[in-house]
């Protein structure tokens, strides 16, 4: 019975809450001396700087007609949910309001993060996830590579310099959906909806906006990278280390989303 008791208060409560308090400060502790060793190779500029066109290419170009599609979608929705709320209650020229500012201020950068964060950071996660198992990572330092500056900077700096470009489609486009269905679906003319989206519009909405992607590209490329090469146990822990990419990229989004919000404006 003692014997049961002990194994019983050994494995209570307290000690899973112990145990993933360690956890959490191991990773912190990891990922805190990823981004040291990021700064201390950003002076390696031959080795990264050929390499990052291409990653700009596969995280910001590849990524593009996934994000159209969404955004589309994304201010189509908020037309006809605006028109709806407001028919009979307000002038109906305020749609151009709420998908502008909706667009600009929210959907257009988190959606975009959100999106990035399960097709580029799960890319990212499970390449450097399957090159750390399979030894290559090892492989490129024995070879006198930097693989931080190899791997890690270009993926980067590419996903920091990307994210803004594509916000940026993201509400162009997320706006031009709602216009078309304003305009072809509602009574509303052309001139009542961009009265609507002027009406309350400020140059700040969208640098505040792309403020927010710039720090997302940083989080999902950042999370990415030191899950993919803190990756073991064979094709297993590639693919967990895929999944909790995805999950700390969503949740750490909102989160700053939530801290930006709460500063910037």
């Amino acid at each position: 019975m003692l014997n049961n008791l002990t194994i019983l208060h050994m494995n209570g409560p307290f000690t899973y809450i112990g145990r993933g308090a360690i956890r959490f400060f191991n990773h912190l502790g990891g990922f805190a001396i990823l981004i040291y060793q990021i700064l201390r190779s950003l002076s390696d500029f031959s080795t990264y700087v050929s390499l990052t066109g291409t990653q700009m290419m596969r995280i910001g170009v590849r990524s593009l007609p996934i994000v159209v599609l969404a955004s589309a979608f994304t201010g189509m929705v908020a037309s006809v949910q605006s028109g709806y709320q407001f028919r009979g209650y307000a002038p109906l020229y305020l749609i151009g309001s709420v998908v502008g500012e909706s667009v600009l201020l929210e959907l257009g950068p988190v959606l975009t993060a959100l999106l990035l964060s399960g097709r580029v950071g799960a890319s990212i996660a499970a390449e450097l996830g399957t090159m750390k198992v399979t030894e290559q990572i090892d492989a490129l330092e024995s070879l006198a590579f930097n693989s931080i500056s190899y791997l890690v900077i270009p993926r980067v700096i590419a996903g920091v310099v990307m994210l803004p470009v594509l916000t940026i489609f993201a509400d162009a486009v997320g706006i031009t959906g709602g216009w078309l269905v304003a305009t072809s679906t509602m009574n509303l003319s052309s001139h009542e909806f961009f009265k609507g989206l002027r009406m309350f519009f400020i140059p700040w909405d969208v640098i505040y906006g792309l403020i927010k992607s710039l720090f997302f590209g940083l989080t999902i490329t950042l999370v990415a990278c030191y899950q993919g090469f803190i990756a073991g146990g064979g094709a297993e822990g590639v693919g967990r280390a895929t999944t909790n990419t995805v999950v700390i990229c969503c949740v750490s989004i909102l989160i700053i989303n939530y801290v930006l919000a709460s500063v910037l404006l």
